[in-house]
């Protein structure tokens, strides 16, 4: 159903009347256009700010004299009654009272003793009843804080309301210039066998991350999810913190010191679905197959097996776009990572569509204007309410503009992921001998990128840790990670290939990927083997669901020397600032010699993947004439090297143009290696 045009814009209605059909009889062609939605924003709610406020009024919220509002939205429900701790669990004693456009409302007074009727950390529930008499327990969608007792599988809602909350100290930090990204995951933090704590991540690994030069943290499975195998983005429960790790107070103190730090905190927002759980999650809330999603077959996400959001909802824009501002406000998050982005542009998901780049792909029938239009809105208010705020995109299909500002009709994001440039390396690995690497090929991966949208480069992330594949370290080391990682005895041939290539596709990634560049945690220093959470396949083991941080801290073996390395090729970006730069200028990538020569922000790349075949007096292209010191040199012995470079040695150019470039200069190096 629509109005026209000039009831939406109209002065002739009754102001009440006229916003709430705004707000419920929204036109298709405002959907369409973003600033048309702020437009009703605006008349139907006082506007954006106040609207992505609604954590303040919906849920539970204590009032100044102590009483406690309760407000939910259950369009479908015939009664909802709120049942706990507080009330001996009676399921009729407290019901709701129904509002206009499906919402529901309770007021409970205080205690005689003027303290809230419901107690902190008691629990909580509410009944809902449905037309067709069925009885529904449920949780709030806006609960801050959910638990699940040991033997259970049902996550409880907590009523999270502590005497003394965590105050936040330090500032946010600045945007920086170029973005280098820890991407973390709490759970997995330690070396022990269990699932470790935000305390831990606070004590143990953010001094790790400072250490590396990491100016940014991407924080994985924080918004609660009831399996743990999901890595995550199986959400139950938008509004929580997992409980897993601890109390929200410890994780607002391990953002609060990261701040401290000069690190940003990326939280991983899952916003393309959500899990099918209905006892402790979105689902059938309010007894139907709708309510925040839509209604089956399109509500449905066919592999993940998860619910689809309804972004043309009223009051599902106003749960997401209240849901970004929650993490941002009260837990003082710096921007997001947008999860299945690909999965929300198009009515088919990326479901069996291999993306070539012809711009029929991105512009037609199956793209899901709706859920567009929800990413602009998203990365508008977040951008204009939060200038220093980031947002990247998990996006596979190369949408046009997904990097650009929303007054330019693009979708706002600050970066994407350059999730192209994983996959050639692990094909690589898999399927060419080392003579056999076609050196063109991977400089157009690392450089096949949409002009003037920033990408965030990197050579593996979780997703290639994972059960099923290996990372890096293990294609090129292998079984021999387990026997002859020791520096007190020579490097066998394939751990000498091993460390040096390692060393080298991060760096090339580095410099050539992308304007940002993301880690997965561990993954710095070659950790080995995979990523497998605890589950039936397993007998619930945690042995893979772990960093083993421990062996960095073994001077005797060779994982703190790709440890220092990453450390070093990250401060060696602060000091330069290639990240920050254009792009790259590509002077040779010679498939017979397997050498790559580029130049970013007045630093010269050099490197040598040939198998065996070292050079003396090789031209190289340089732009700036001058004199040039090596500055990073992965052949060095504290890197696992074998240090055959003189470091003093000093390189001046001559007048000769090569290559493209002003000036060129001769250099020596040798086979697989590489330096700036």
């Amino acid at each position: 159903m629509s109005v026209s045009s000039n009831c939406i814009q109209g002065k002739n209605k009754p102001t009440t009347v006229l916003k709430e059909k705004k707000k419920m009889l929204v036109t298709f062609q405002a959907f369409l256009d973003p600033f048309k939605q702020l437009f009703l924003l605006e008349e139907a709610e006082g506007g954006f700010d106040q609207f992505t406020r609604s954590y303040r009024t919906f849920g539970v919220q204590r009032q100044p004299d102590n009483s406690l509002f309760f407000q939910e939205w259950a369009p479908a429900a015939e009664a909802l009654f709120l049942t706990g701790d507080f009330n001996g669990w009676d399921k009729f004693a407290h019901p709701y009272t129904k509002k206009d456009y499906g919402k529901w409302e309770l007021t409970l007074p205080p205690k005689h003793d003027r303290s809230p009727a419901v107690d902190h950390n008691s629990k909580l529930k509410v009944v809902v009843h449905t037309k067709e008499g069925e009885r529904f327990y449920r949780i709030s969608p806006w609960a801050k804080y959910v638990t699940r007792e040991e033997k259970s599988v049902i996550y409880d809602w907590v009523h999270w309301d502590p005497p003394q909350p965590y105050i936040h100290v330090h500032p946010r930090p600045k945007k920086p210039k170029s973005l280098r990204i820890y991407e973390s995951h709490v759970g997995i933090a330690s070396p022990e066998g269990k699932i470790a704590s935000y305390t831990n991540f606070t004590t143990n690994v953010l001094p790790r991350i400072k250490d590396l030069g990491y100016n940014c943290i991407q924080l994985m499975a924080i918004m609660e999810h009831a399996y743990y195998a999901s890595f995550g983005y199986q959400i139950t429960s938008f509004f929580a913190a997992s409980s897993r790790y601890g109390t929200p107070d410890e994780l607002k103190q391990l953002i609060d010191v990261a701040h401290s730090m000069g690190i940003m905190v990326l939280l991983d927002v899952v916003h393309s679905h959500a899990s099918k759980n209905t006892e402790d999650g979105l689902n059938q809330f309010d007894g139907s197959d709708s309510c925040f999603f839509h209604a089956p077959p399109r509500g449905e996400h066919s592999l993940w097996g998860s619910r689809l959001f309804n972004y043309s909802s009223w009051e599902v824009l106003r749960f997401l776009l209240s849901n970004l501002r929650w993490w941002m406000e009260e837990y003082r998050f710096d921007g997001f990572r947008f999860d299945g982005v690909t999965s929300m542009l198009y009515h088919h998901h990326g479901i069996g569509s291999g993306f070539s780049g012809d711009y029929s792909e991105y512009f037609g029938l199956q793209v899901d204007e709706e859920s567009l239009v929800y990413l602009m809105l998203a990365n508008h208010i977040l951008h204009t309410l939060y200038p220093d705020c980031i947002t990247i995109a998990e996006d596979v299909s190369g949408m046009p503009a997904l990097c650009r500002g929303v007054a330019e009709g693009g979708l706002g994001f600050d970066y994407r992921l350059a999730m192209a440039i994983p996959d050639k390396w692990i094909q690589i690995l898999k399927e060419f001998k080392d003579e056999d690497w076609n050196i063109g090929n991977i400089i157009h991966t690392l450089t096949n990128r949409r002009y003037g949208e920033n990408c965030i480069a990197y050579a593996e992330s979780h997703d290639q840790a994972l059960v099923g594949d290996k990372t890096l370290a293990f294609w090129l080391m292998d079984k021999e990670m387990y026997t002859n990682m020791s520096s007190l005895i020579p490097m066998t041939p394939i751990i000498d290939r091993g460390i040096q290539l390692h060393k080298m596709i991060r760096l090339l990634t580095h410099g050539l990927g992308g304007e940002g560049y993301l880690n997965f945690m561990g993954n710095e220093f070659g950790h080995p083997e995979w990523l497998d959470f605890p589950r039936e396949g397993n007998n619930q083991s945690y042995h893979y669901a772990r960093r083993q941080f421990n062996l960095v801290d073994m001077d005797h073996l060779r994982y703190c020397q790709l440890y220092a390395f990453d450390r070093d090729m990250n401060r060696t970006e602060d000091k330069y600032g290639w990240l920050a730069a254009p792009p790259a200028y590509v002077s040779a990538k010679h498939e017979e010699d397997k050498v790559i020569v580029f130049d970013r922000a007045n630093v010269l790349f050099i490197f040598n993947f040939h198998p065996t075949k070292s050079f003396q007096d090789y031209r190289v292209a340089v732009e700036a004439a001058g004199k040039y010191r090596i500055k990073l040199d992965s052949d060095e012995a504290q890197y696992g090297g074998h240090g055959r470079l003189e470091h003093n040695t000093e390189f001046f150019t001559e007048p000769q143009p090569f290559h493209g470039r002003s000036h060129s200069m001769k250099v020596h190096f040798f086979h697989t290696f590489s330096t700036l």
